[in-house]
């Protein structure tokens, strides 16, 4: 069992252009993980949902399909995985909601820009034990900035067992300190937020209509980035790696950013990935630190 799951853990980690030592991380952190989650699974009769989050480029996904992996090959438990960049509003309605509040909106990223109603219904039906039948999830293409067609939208299946949703701003909690808010931490705060407006929207949404999505979440796991400025490196190499996917579609369609782009991208991220790395530690289930040169260390508990 144990060597065919890590061959099928080495075929998709190549698929992601991942170089990690998989035989080293596959006890000491992702079975570790997953036995925890089997654990927790066991106290409960309906699905277990959890959380997955860290700075962009962390590994996210790679981590929550590890995850997933494990938890079917060995635990036997039906488990779906969905990123929150996936539930992102429409083109069409972040450019509504750009005029209507802020032009900011219109950039997907933070909270504001995620259909988190449609989200909150589906959690409440999981919990409910009401997912009888499968159900479609919203499936967003970065390089065409919108959700793809929806006869390709993720089928999930009915009798789940476990659900992870992954994201940069999974757990995130707001600030409650206004003066930290009003004080801008980098060139898009201070030249087109003047006024705080889509600052203080975002951290309402974050007080609000996130709060009772993340309340669903019954583990919580953090990857732990070193610091802020690796977020830039590491958000520089997804957009490589899309780009190679996306190597036959044309230009038109195929929107790559440039590293100006990404570097103005990540300021949208910056406020909330910062607190996260002061707030998740202390509230994460389960932390895991990266290190620099973008592995997994080891685990810690809360």
């Amino acid at each position: 069992m144990k060597k065919s799951l890590i061959n099928k853990l080495n075929k998709l980690k190549n698929s992601f252009f991942i170089k990690e030592d998989l035989n080293k991380n596959f006890k000491n952190i992702y079975l570790k993980i997953a036995e925890s989650i089997f654990i927790k699974k066991t106290s409960l009769r309906k699905p277990l949902i959890i959380g997955l989050a860290g700075g962009q480029g962390s590994g996210k996904t790679t981590f929550s399909q590890f995850l997933k992996l494990i938890l079917q090959n060995k635990y036997n438990l039906r488990t779906a995985t969905v990123s929150i960049d996936d539930i992102y509003k429409t083109k069409k309605e972040r450019i509504k909601i750009s005029k209507e509040i802020n032009k900011l909106f219109f950039t997907r990223g933070v909270p504001g820009t995620h259909d988190v109603n449609f989200l909150t219904k589906f959690f409440k039906m999981l919990k409910n034990n009401n997912l009888n039948k499968s159900f479609l999830i919203p499936q967003f293409d970065k390089s065409i900035d919108d959700r793809v067609p929806k006869n390709k939208w993720y089928d999930v299946e009915k009798n789940l067992d476990v659900f992870i949703l992954e994201g940069w701003c999974v757990g995130a909690r707001p600030e409650e300190n206004i003066r930290n808010l009003k004080k801008p931490i980098n060139k898009l705060e201070a030249l087109e937020d003047k006024n705080c407006e889509w600052r203080f929207k975002v951290n309402q949404q974050l007080k609000n209509d996130y709060k009772e999505l993340f309340s669903f979440i019954d583990l919580m796991i953090y990857l732990k980035v070193p610091d802020f400025s690796k977020v830039l490196t590491w958000r520089g190499l997804q957009e490589k790696k899309l780009a190679y996917s996306r190597k036959n579609i044309s230009k038109n369609k195929n929107k790559i950013m440039s590293k100006i782009e990404i570097k103005r991208f990540i300021m949208f991220y910056e406020r909330i990935t910062k607190k996260m790395l002061i707030d998740m530690p202390k509230f994460a289930d389960i932390i895991v630190p990266i290190s620099s040169n973008h592995q997994p260390k080891k685990i810690i508990l809360n």
